[in-house]
């Protein structure tokens, strides 16, 4: 079953950010790459999936993290929780792992 994706305005700016920077464009392909899985299946094996315990959603949802990026100095990383629907998701955050 496809989800619908929503993003907050801080993850289409960082999105948008990232999709602007040249030197960034392998990062943006995986980002886009990872966003595309988890429209089609939020549990894929390659996104690595897990809740992220330290977040919440803005009405107490759990909060999940997937890999765009993984075994590489900066990966990036998406944030995101299950939307108001039943086929949604709302991405919170693109951002580099510290």
């Amino acid at each position: 079953m496809p989800f619908s994706l929503r993003q907050t305005s801080e993850a289409a700016a960082q999105l948008a950010l990232l999709a602007r920077q040249k030197s960034k464009a392998k990062r943006f392909r995986a980002v886009a790459k990872c966003l595309r899985l988890l429209a089609s299946n939020p549990r894929h094996p390659g996104l690595n999936t897990h809740e992220y315990s330290s977040l919440k959603g803005p009405s107490g949802e759990k909060v999940f993290e997937a890999y765009a990026e993984n075994r590489t100095p900066g990966a990036y990383r998406v944030f995101w929780h299950y939307g108001l629907g039943p086929s949604e998701i709302t991405i919170i955050a693109i951002t580099p792992h510290p």
